[in-house]
């Protein structure tokens, strides 16, 4: 990419992973593979399984709703948990284990992987009327990611 990008809410182009409307704010298309960011609002039962990355770190931005982060260790009961409101910025590195949850009934995030790749993961799982990670754990293998334990409860 040789310009910069202005791209506001709801301008992106939108896709499906399982049951979320996910927007794509930015693609790796568009950087090089340094980076892509999305958009999505998540409910309780979204949430992803404990897990962590190889091959990227992993950052999030609330801006609605609560959210709670375990990260940490490779069991959500040793995990250290933290609350963020809107407005908060976590950091995850790569390999560090994680996982997050609306406190609240949904809440809105922005995500953002360096670099990119992950997104092909993303846009591969495409369409479920809930969470399947197990199922595509081939999948998760491909790009780096190892499930460690299951998600918080709903």
């Amino acid at each position: 990419m040789s310009v910069a990008l202005v791209r506001n809410p709801g301008d992106g182009p939108v896709f499906r992973y399982y049951h979320v409307p996910i927007e794509q704010v930015v693609s790796t298309d568009e950087t090089d593979g340094v980076v892509t960011a999305t958009r999505f609002t998540l409910d309780r039962a979204g949430a992803p399984p404990l897990h962590s990355h190889s091959r990227e770190d992993e950052s999030w931005v609330v801006l609605s709703g609560r959210v709670r982060f375990w990260v940490g260790s490779d069991s959500l009961d040793k995990c250290d948990v933290h609350d963020a409101e809107p407005g908060a910025y976590v950091y995850g590195p790569r390999s560090v284990p994680h996982t997050l949850q609306p406190i609240t009934s949904t809440a809105t995030i922005l995500q953002i992987n360096n670099p990119g790749a992950i997104e092909g993961y993303f846009k591969g799982i495409g369409p479920a009327d809930g969470r399947h990670d197990a199922e595509n754990a081939d999948l998760l293998s491909e790009y780096g990611v190892v499930v460690l334990d299951n998600p918080p409860p709903a």
